[in-house]
């Protein structure tokens, strides 16, 4: 088999040709975006003892929270959208090594076996003769690759394979996120419940005192059926909270990718702080959040792409071979003088194409200038996705000091018109205004809480849930 192939023009031929290999297309560069220095919302109220850095991945054990934590790890494991990210993930990978596969010659075996008849009339002096073909070539195929059309395509298949890669961990963000701030808001309503549950002690004894003074012909009817009336709305209102917490629930379920009848979550207080974290430097956002980098590598692809359709301006070469044997009889097919080989190059050259290749290299152009555009546009919203949080916990943080301030005052009002009541100074109606003051203003508070503590995890989000981009560059230094 060693002499199938002249071993020595082909390799002088093959060599001249990738010693003239060139890669068309521009060379990728990342595009310039105007980046402020520092975080409008951050300098104004930053704490003195902030969070350095978050902790990669698991973000989430920054509330010191078990339960949360557990939905975490099964939203992780067992998330349909998180798995079908990870099948995604798997076809950009096949993908990127079909392209490689292109660089590499292609060798085929093709057996064939065919018995026929020839006509005499088509066979003069021989007369009509049966006969039997049997081949058995080895097929080479390789497309040489002058203008780098091959190596863009294997570059832009990897750039969308470390899109791929930061889209799944941009969804595991997502998903991580969800699951906190759904779990947060069945705390603050478990928060509430508890509030209203004392409340409904506190008027169910207040409705056992008007109707022993009214007995007792101290009081109308009036108030009694003001005492009613406040007990009957707070059950009410506990009931609707109930529902919502129900929906929190489920929701958590899906998340967790579990039916959410599976899922049961006793109360618990709401007694967690939001941590302190420092937003860095925007500019860290490029390395910092996975749906910038996605957009980042999705334009990357679309720069190679650019080289792949000039390549269709120039000739495209092909080395072609065939190798192995053919015989008219199985028993003497693999003989030595039965031995078959052919190899040469193929030439294709553009001549005329109505406009074909230029619309395809002004197609991946607009693409390309598409992909800068979602490239910038996701940095101006993670921007803004980070000053609308720092946002939230300054002005927040300053609204649940007032609110406290405000429930103090109104649980010591509601306190003195019970007094004053009990003595006869005033009617119930004041009694029923301090406590529904009262009580709407520690509900305020625990929403408010609530609210910290979501917006504490859409910061952490929006600053990336400590993910770096030193994972797709493991990807690319990986090989795929």
């Amino acid at each position: 088999m060693l002499d199938f192939f002249p071993a020595k023009p082909a390799l002088i031929g093959l060599t001249a040709l990738l010693l003239g290999a060139c890669t068309l297309g521009p060379a990728y560069q990342r595009p310039e975006v105007m980046t402020p220095p520092v975080y409008r919302e951050d300098a104004p109220w930053k704490q003195a003892t902030p969070a350095d850095a978050l902790p990669k991945d698991a973000w989430w054990r920054l509330y010191g929270d078990p339960t949360l934590d557990d939905l975490q790890e099964r939203a992780r494991i067992a998330n349909q959208d998180v798995r079908a990210a990870l099948a995604r993930l798997e076809r950009a990978r096949a993908a990127a090594r079909i392209s490689e596969a292109d660089l590499l010659p292609r060798l085929d075996l093709d057996p064939s076996v065919q018995r026929g008849r020839t006509p005499e009339d088509l066979a003069p002096g021989r007369g009509a003769f049966t006969a039997t073909a049997l081949h058995v070539p080895f097929d080479l195929s390789y497309e040489i690759d002058l203008w780098g059309r091959v190596r863009r395509s294997v570059e832009a298949a990897g750039a969308e394979y470390q899109a791929s890669a930061a889209d799944l961990h941009n969804l595991l963000l997502i998903v991580h996120a969800e699951v906190a701030r759904s779990y947060f808001g069945l705390r603050t309503l478990d928060a509430e419940i508890a509030l209203l549950e004392r409340t409904l002690e506190l008027r169910a004894q207040n409705l056992r005192l008007v109707e022993s003074l009214f007995k007792n012909g101290q009081v109308g009817r009036l108030d009694v059926a003001r005492a009613e009336t406040e007990l009957a709305s707070a059950r009410s209102e506990e009931a609707g909270l109930r529902r919502l917490r129900a929906q929190f629930e489920h929701a958590l379920a899906v998340l967790a990718g579990e039916p959410p009848a599976g899922l049961v979550l006793a109360a618990a207080p709401l007694d967690l702080e939001p941590p302190a974290i420092a937003p860095g430097l925007p500019s860290a956002l490029l390395e910092r959040r996975p749906d910038v980098a996605a957009a980042e590598r999705r334009m990357a692809a679309a720069n190679a792409r650019i080289g792949v359709a000039q390549t269709a301006f120039f000739p495209a070469v092909r080395l072609t071979g065939s190798a192995g044997w053919g015989s008219s009889e199985l028993s003497s097919l693999f003989s030595w003088d039965n031995r078959a080989w052919g190899l040469g190059p193929a030439l294709s050259l553009p001549i005329f194409d109505a406009g074909r290749n230029r619309a395809g290299l002004e197609q991946a152009q607009a693409l390309h200038e598409e992909a800068v555009a979602l490239y910038r546009q996701s940095l101006l919203i993670a921007f803004r996705e980070v000053e609308d949080a720092l946002s939230d916990l300054r002005h927040l943080a300053e609204q649940y000091d007032a609110e406290s301030t405000a429930t103090r005052s109104a649980r010591e009002a509601a306190e003195l018109s019970g007094k004053r009541y009990r003595a006869g100074l005033v009617s119930y109606l004041e009694v029923v205004d301090a406590e529904r003051t009262a009580l709407a203003s520690e509900r305020a508070a625990t929403r408010i809480l609530g609210q910290r503590l979501q917006a504490g995890v859409s910061l952490i989000k929006a600053l990336g849930g400590g993910w770096s981009d030193e994972a797709l560059q493991r990807v690319a230094a990986s090989g795929n």
